[in-house]
């Protein structure tokens, strides 16, 4: 994990090659945490793991001044990017189908919760924006523990916060987002 530091640091002072070296060290957790994300999606789901990592690093890859100041912060990227390419795809496939099939994600599968929420993604990321208006860190984590993949103590590490304010948030925001989801419905 301090190599991804150390190259990450490398590559926000402005080295390239840096970048090179980053690659094969993060494809492969990039590659298991879009292989989370699928398992989530509805069978004939249309975008395939690899796509989904090639589209996010493509993304990452063309920052122009990165300034990701460790692991933690550089994954937390990574989900924002992956939820937003699941997200367009969803919204591209519905427009195709004219709303037919929705794509399905569960919140609760990002950790062991009792509740059972599965949502579609449009309305799941439509109600984690609502949110992010409302009450700005909850939002963040969830999207850095369901879509980023980190654990309650990288949350923490990443947000400089108690991981007790974590698991308060995660609670708080799951709450919230199934009722929101509830209502849409």
């Amino acid at each position: 994990m301090g190599d991804i530091t150390r190259l990450l640091a490398r590559w926000t002072r402005g080295d390239s090659a840096a970048l090179e070296e980053l690659t094969p060290v993060v494809y492969q957790e990039l590659r298991q945490l879009a292989n989370q994300y699928m398992r989530r999606e509805s069978t004939d789901h249309t975008l395939q793991p690899t796509a989904l990592v090639h589209e996010a690093y493509l993304r990452l890859s063309g920052v122009r001044e990165p300034k990701f100041q460790n692991r933690a912060h550089f994954y937390g990227a990574a989900a924002r990017i992956m939820r937003r390419v699941l997200v367009d795809h969803a919204r591209e496939r519905r427009a195709a189908k004219r709303g037919a099939d929705a794509t399905v994600a569960s919140l609760d599968e990002a950790a062991d919760c009792g509740v059972d929420m599965q949502s579609d993604l449009v309305y799941l990321n439509d109600a984690l924006d609502r949110l992010a208006a409302l009450a700005p860190q909850p939002a963040r984590v969830v999207e850095l523990r369901y879509f980023g993949g980190l654990t309650v103590d990288e949350t923490a590490a990443f947000l400089d916060v108690a991981p007790i304010t974590v698991k308060r948030n995660w609670a708080f925001a799951r709450a919230w987002l199934h009722r929101a989801l509830a209502a849409d419905t």
